[in-house]
């Protein structure tokens, strides 16, 4: 099949559901939105002396605050006046911005505080949010989320519209409930920022969330959405200084590591150091020696019922340190808020570079990282990304040297084109490379707030020993929108040789097409706050027009409630073509062929504010030759903000007719926060494919951001004999502490 009948089959598919979409919902759907102008500005002043972060606003410093009162609502009604009065003061000194917010509430005893270990997260929390842009250009910024409990959580910008809420950046803040409300107080060292010091505009927004209404409030926004493209202007700030420049992260380790069927123990005990320094304030230079990465947790758990494989997200901190430069081609996931049933590996296969192909083998074990070193930032138009790694020899692998390079330069207003190399192959002693060239288009500015973006790129790679039909090339454009009519389309094509050693792909010699398309609107009614209707559509093929996978997923019931609860009714038409048969499970095999059947699922969710949160789901339906019924439900329950336990199980139960099989996969987890310093986190899992507990406890102790204690268990056991008689495995301990030395 070409590519315009790839489109044109998509496309009918989308149109189909449109026109059976009833008529009864459109009144609401074209309603006029009202649109912030932006325009926002505030002056700030520099004082000499900063505020003490306390929660309490009585410091001199306030009293020369920059004020921000005209805050509107983004949900549930955007540009209404909140519910809630607010208001922001701004100030900063030679070395960090300073906020403080006084958040009044009419009922201060149901400020909703009950997350209190750094690091966690809970939707439900009461909130307030910085999100800076220290360019002021619209394409890249930070977020720094502050709850009323003082737990801190950050982001980078990886581009307009998605955000890694991974990111390590260090901040403080503090916070206070008292009988008007909350107060939260932050400050953002400019050490942790990267800059242009002549410039001194810098994009400012600010946001609250109060937990138990499910209300977002802000400054400015468009189409109910706050990004570094829709924002106000913080102006004033020259003299900024980011001192030498130097961060200096020292850290040791001491561990000890058991093989308990071998019955061998190693022991071991290294110093580790990063260094970051700023070769300008906005470009960074940084080195890596004896990579630790203890502390990092572990991965959750995921059953594989496909022939394709499985994706995990990055989880440490130096490979997270400026992540959104390498950022290619708008490869990958959206942001939280852009929900999609497009696979996470599909939208993710075909990425030039992925950084858990370094230090982990395909297995997920940890391989040494001896050094490295990296530039990121800005200088002028241009963000630079370079790589080097120097990875340790594993197992029947040599030790190999890893280099990225990422080369990109602003055009038009939002728009950047760039170009990527890598060198190495982490899982083989052959050669391997690539090159490859982006252009990323966006454009924030169309009429009612929306967002067009879009991606354009080409990418080969050259491999030992092997040669020809090595390219990957694909475009892609989306409107992101939060109100009315969000789409896109995609297309990519892998060549059957592709392999981008640092880089990640599920399928190859594939074309591969996505189409999206839906809408959202807010129907006013006091019980229902958002509704969503749409279908996505996948089309998986070979490059020589023979059909591997087909999903058509009609997304018929997406409904939020006035208090935050979310229930989803999906269905869902499936074909399948297998080439050669498919072992599914030991001695169970799908026999080549094709099958086309269909399944519905359907998932409710309570809302994040309650003290008692459940998520159930089902889905169901046939399953190749056979059928299958998935239920699952997970339970968290926090009788305070010390404590936090939480459960999940989830079941396949898979008939076929040469066998049946089920799976099962649980979880459990037990935090207990001492303080808002202190906290212990661990983490159980189970699953019957392995036949593997796999426990995960760590004490951490945080006394400031920069400075960090753990001491981490890990222990596998197995049931070997399937009759529930668990052998440990392996184990380890490790005892580490950090701190960052900033000048």
């Amino acid at each position: 099949m070409l590519l315009g009948d790839l489109v044109l089959h998509a496309w009918f598919r989308v149109s189909l559901f449109f026109a059976l979409v009833p008529i009864g919902l459109g009144s609401e759907a074209v309603r006029a939105q009202m649109v912030d102008s932006g325009g926002k500005q505030i002056d700030a002043f520099m004082v000499d002396e900063a505020p003490i972060l306390d929660g309490v606003l009585d410091d001199d410093a306030w009293a020369f605050g920059a004020v921000i009162n005209d805050l509107h609502q983004i949900n549930p009604d955007e540009f209404a006046p909140p519910t809630e009065k607010s208001q922001i003061l701004v100030v900063y000194t030679k070395d960090a911005l300073y906020l403080a917010a006084r958040m009044w509430d009419n009922e201060p005893d149901k400020v909703s505080a009950q997350v209190l270990r750094q690091g966690d997260w809970s939707s439900g929390e009461d909130s307030f949010t910085v999100m800076i842009d220290p360019f002021d250009k619209g394409r890249s910024g930070y977020a720094f989320d502050l709850t009323a409990n003082g737990v801190r959580n950050q982001a980078l910008y990886e581009n307009v519209t998605k955000e890694n809420w991974s990111w390590r950046g260090i901040w403080h803040g503090a916070t206070k409930i008292d009988d008007k409300g909350w107060v939260a107080e932050v400050e953002i060292p400019f050490k942790t920022l990267s800059f242009d010091p002549n410039n001194d505009v810098w994009g400012l927004n600010v946001a609250r969330y109060i937990g138990r209404k499910s209300e977002h409030i802000g400054w400015v926004s468009a189409n109910r959405t706050q990004n570094p493209a829709i924002s106000g202007a913080v102006t004033g700030l020259l003299g900024a200084d980011q001192g030498v420049g130097l961060d200096i992260v020292a850290s040791g380790r001491v561990g000890e590591s058991t093989n308990f069927e071998t019955g061998t123990t190693d022991d071991s005990a290294e110093p580790a150091v990063d260094i970051f320094y700023k070769l300008t304030p906005a470009l960074t230079a940084a080195l890596t020696f004896n990579t630790d990465f203890s502390g990092s947790g572990v991965d959750e758990r995921q059953i594989n019922l496909t022939r394709f494989g499985l994706f995990f997200p990055e989880r440490r901190a130096f490979f997270l340190q400026d992540t959104d430069i390498f950022e290619f081609g708008r490869i990958g996931g959206q942001s939280f808020n852009d929900r999609t049933t497009i696979s996470r590996v599909g939208r993710e296969s075909g990425r030039p570079f992925f950084s858990r192909r370094i230090g982990l083998s395909g297995g997920g074990q940890t391989i040494d990282i001896n050094g490295g070193g990296k530039l990121t930032g800005r200088a002028g138009q241009w963000e630079v990304g370079l790589l080097g790694i120097q990875q340790d020899q594993f197992e029947s692998l040599n030790s190999s040297e890893l280099f990225v390079a990422r080369l990109a330069r602003n055009v038009f207003e939002e728009s950047s084109v760039g170009i990527i190399m890598t060198h190495g192959d982490p899982d083989s002693n052959l050669d391997n490379s690539l090159a490859g060239f982006d252009f990323r288009y966006l454009n924030t500015r169309l009429t009612n707030g929306r967002t067009l973006e879009g991606g354009l790129w080409y990418q080969q790679s050259d491999s030992e020993g092997i040669d020809g039909d090595d390219a990957a090339f694909g475009a892609s454009l989306r409107l992101p929108n939060a109100v009315g009519f969000r789409g896109g389309i995609a297309y990519k094509e892998l060549q059957q040789n592709f392999y981008p050693a640092l880089g990640f792909v599920s399928r190859v010699n594939v074309r591969d097409l996505t189409v999206e398309g839906g809408y959202t609107w807010y129907p006013h009614d006091r019980h229902i706050r958002q509704a969503f209707s749409g279908i996505d559509y996948q089309r998986i093929e070979t490059i020589e027009g023979i059909l591997q996978s087909e999903v058509t997923t009609l997304r018929a019931m997406e409904l939020t409630t006035e208090t935050g609860d979310r229930i989803e009714f999906h269905y869902q038409l499936i074909d399948e073509n297998l080439d050669q048969a498919f072992e599914i499970s030991d001695g169970i095999n799908i026999a080549a062929g094709a099958y086309s059947f269909d399944q519905y699922c359907i998932n409710v969710n309570s809302a994040g504010h309650r003290a008692l949160m459940v998520e159930a789901f089902y889905c169901g339906g046939d399953f190749f030759d056979g059928s299958i019924s998935a239920p699952g439900a997970s339970l968290t329950w926090r009788p305070n903000e010390h404590l936090k336990f939480s459960t999940g199980y989830q079941i396949s139960d898979i008939e076929l007719p040469n066998g049946a099989f089920t799976t099962r996969l649980m979880s459990l987890r037990a935090d207990v926060a001492f303080t808002n310093t202190w906290y212990w986190e661990n983490f159980v899992q189970y699953d019957n494919v392995t036949y593997g507990v796999g426990l995960n406890s760590i004490l951490r102790w945080v006394p400031r951001a920069g400075r960090e204690m753990v001491l981490v268990v890990n222990r596998e056991f197995i049931d070997y004999t399937r009759d529930r008689s668990f052998q440990s495995v392996t184990g380890d301990i490790t005892f580490k502490f950090s701190t960052t030395f900033r000048f």
